[in-house]
């Protein structure tokens, strides 16, 4: 089940905010556990026990690090949590990928696994480690409660592509949180933008992707050098409002129950590096790295020589965590190097040149990246980056012209969508009218925005989800 469904949108969440809001305040956390259990096993029946027992592992796990605190021992539950978090993570999700590497390498004939990867794993086993790590550093305090735990792991607001909520950013809200009317209509509001983000945005111009993909980028009936700019364009387009879209929704369903999730993207196609673009972007995930693996290398304190090595790691492990394919792995290695270029030398020489170019050279850089991230085939990448710096030897063709015609005003809003200025524009006005028109102003429109929503999942079959493979 995902949040742009019409069966979570009229059976789900109406079902689960009925049942929460009747029962008293004790029993909510209980509600919210058995009901995301629920909306996972929608589309994970067979895995929802894997998901019980992470939950039930690092539950007790939390507990033997609290028991021997300050004693040898401390580290026991730690471990426990870490590796066995880890190998589930690698046996279900790159088992198979290694297994293929190895047979490549060393033509070997090893029989794969072919098991379907459970949603979400990559984010909720970062969750459950996250927890034992900070009762460990004493950065949280051990819940006691599992029914409370439960809630948080499986909170199906942010459970299957995030944000990445870690516990000590939850853990008073799990037992002390507040609801109310403006909170409710607050998180309604953000669900309504981020459900318009996805269902509106990245679904209709995730198909001029998928158009170009069909057309193929050589040969008759191809779209050519400016075809292919134009369907990585898309492509980064469709990623980002979808992500930032199921992020919106799940900050806004966190408010509507309660809690308060830390944000996840600040306008990222806006940023003048890419230091400041990984800044923007699925921020809980550049936080998580950081805190849980990059400074526990060391990060910045034990010289050049080995902050730069841990930049490399932190940027292979991001590759992985996105797929269990060589493509991810060079997409979070060509970041990682660019990083690493800039840290060294290319932010003073940024600095020094008008704001226009250092923005035209972030998003150069990041769709470059973006043509690794969407070919699994190498061959099939290089051939794309090859057709978008004129291999082909054909600029434009019949089929890009009538793309081009086809999508400008959807390209034009989703580029206008992915700034500031909409924001911005309405704070201005806002100001300058009375507080009472701004609610029914921004009512009415939050009811349009939904409308319109509504009408494309009804007559729309393209309703893709992006995610599965995290």
């Amino acid at each position: 089940m995902v949040f742009s469904s019409l069966t979570f949108l009229f059976l789900f969440l109406p079902a689960v905010l009925l049942v929460y809001f009747t029962v008293p305040r004790a029993g909510r956390n209980a509600v919210l556990f058995l009901f995301s259990l629920v909306f996972y096993a929608w589309g994970e029946p067979i895995y929802v026990g894997l998901m019980i027992f992470s939950t039930i592992l690092d539950f007790i796990c939390g507990k033997l690090v609290d028991k021997y605190r300050g004693t040898g021992r401390q580290k026991i539950g730690l471990l426990i949590s870490v590796f066995v978090n880890l190998g589930l993570l690698f046996f279900f999700k790159y088992t198979d990928f290694f297994i293929a590497s190895i047979n490549t390498l060393f033509g070997t004939q090893l029989q794969q696994l072919n098991l379907p990867l459970p949603i979400g794993i990559s984010f909720y086993t970062f969750q459950t480690m996250s927890y034992t790590i900070d009762v460990y550093r004493g950065d949280a305090k051990v819940q006691n409660n599992i029914i409370s735990f439960g809630a948080y792991v499986s909170l199906f607001p942010q459970l299957i592509a995030g944000p990445i909520v870690r516990y000590r950013d939850v853990a008073e809200q799990l037992d002390n949180r507040t609801h109310s009317w403006d909170a409710f209509g607050i998180g309604a509001g953000r669900f309504t933008v981020g459900l318009f983000k996805k269902v509106v945005l990245a679904n209709n111009i995730g198909m001029l992707w998928e158009a170009v993909a069909a057309a193929g980028i050589a040969g008759d009936g191809g779209v050519g050098t400016a075809g292919a700019w134009l369907g990585i364009v898309a492509h980064a387009f469709q990623y980002y409002f979808d992500f930032s879209g199921y992020s919106d929704m799940a900050i806004g369903l966190g408010s509507m129950f309660g809690f308060t999730f830390l944000e996840n993207f600040n306008y990222p196609y806006t940023a003048d590096s890419v230091t400041d673009f990984w800044r923007r972007w699925h921020m809980s995930m550049g936080s998580w790295f950081r805190d849980y693996v990059y400074i526990p290398l060391g990060g910045n304190k034990r010289g050049l020589i080995v902050q730069l090595r841990n930049i490399l790691i932190v940027w292979l492990l991001t590759g992985l965590w996105h797929g269990a394919c060589w493509n991810y792995v060079l997409w979070g290695l060509w970041f990682g190097t660019i990083l690493l270029c800039e840290k060294l030398f290319l932010l003073k020489g940024l600095r020094r040149i008008p704001a226009v170019f250092r923005h035209l050279y972030a998003l150069l850089m990041i769709l470059l990246g973006e043509v690794l991230f969407a070919h699994e085939r190498l061959a099939d990448g290089i051939r794309y980056l090859g057709a978008m710096f004129g291999a082909g030897g054909v600029f434009a063709t019949d089929t890009t012209r009538w793309l081009l015609l086809s999508y400008l005003p959807l390209l034009l809003l989703c580029g206008l969508a992915s700034t500031p200025l909409f924001k911005n524009l309405w704070q201005k006005i806002a100001a300058r009218v009375k507080v009472g028109v701004v609610t029914a102003a921004e009512s009415a429109g939050m009811a349009c925005a939904f409308a319109v929503s509504l009408s494309y999942l009804i007559s729309s079959s393209y309703n893709p989800f992006l995610y599965f493979r995290f």
